[in-house]
């Protein structure tokens, strides 16, 4: 698999086909568990069309013609999934991390209230180093290499754990930090894997 960010044209019929599997994935495990180097990598490289569909996170994204997977932006920073608009200049940046019942929140001895998991943080944290990395490269010629552009906009995304794994508290501090927590005022997008599956055919059928 080429780790370059490469031209890509979505087939709806195929993000369709795409979206059932990617229902089967979730339902698989009886456990509900998924691991990111075992399962989710694995599966959208195979289905690159619904990973294009990821993109849709960014609004501002129409085309979806642009596609990277592990896309290294710096040095050791690097992406699992990049989506782009290469007309408008606007990307989605994509961490994927693992689905396990501490990926989000997990408990401490002798604390009745949960805390940000260790996963949830690591993942969080390496967006942020991309948004420096990436404000950082503006106007050079590497960046204008990378993307045809002296400056692009762009969020980024976390996708982790699972709904089923969280009590209506822990749902609701997830949603307050995705909602009032900015980053280079930005936000980034932090959701289970249900919730991505539940975005991606609502946009299904709004593309259709």
């Amino acid at each position: 698999m080429s780790k370059d960010l490469r031209s890509f044209k979505v087939n709806r019929i195929q993000v369709i086909e795409e979206l059932t599997g990617f229902r089967k994935l979730l339902d698989g495990s009886a456990s509900k568990v998924l691991n990111e180097r075992e399962h989710i990598l694995p599966f959208f490289r195979k289905n690159q069309h619904l990973a294009a569909m990821i993109g849709a996170a960014n609004p501002k994204i129409s085309r979806f013609d642009r596609l990277g997977f592990e896309y290294s932006i710096q040095g050791d920073f690097a992406c699992d999934l990049v989506v782009g608009d290469s007309v408008k200049h606007q990307y989605c940046f994509v961490e994927f991390e693992n689905a396990a019942p501490n990926s989000i929140f997990s408990r401490k001895p002798g604390k009745s209230t949960t805390e940000w998991g260790s996963r949830f943080e690591h993942g969080y944290s390496q967006i942020i180093d991309w948004f420096r990395a990436l404000h950082g490269m503006e106007g050079t010629p590497k960046f204008q290499q990378m993307f045809g552009a002296n400056e692009i906009h762009f969020l980024g995304m976390l996708v982790i754990g699972r709904r089923d794994f969280m009590d209506l508290d822990q749902i609701s501090r997830l949603e307050w930090r995705r909602e009032h927590v900015t980053v280079f005022s930005k936000k980034i997008n932090c959701i289970t894997f249900d919730e991505l599956y539940d975005d991606l055919r609502f946009r299904l059928e709004e593309y259709s």
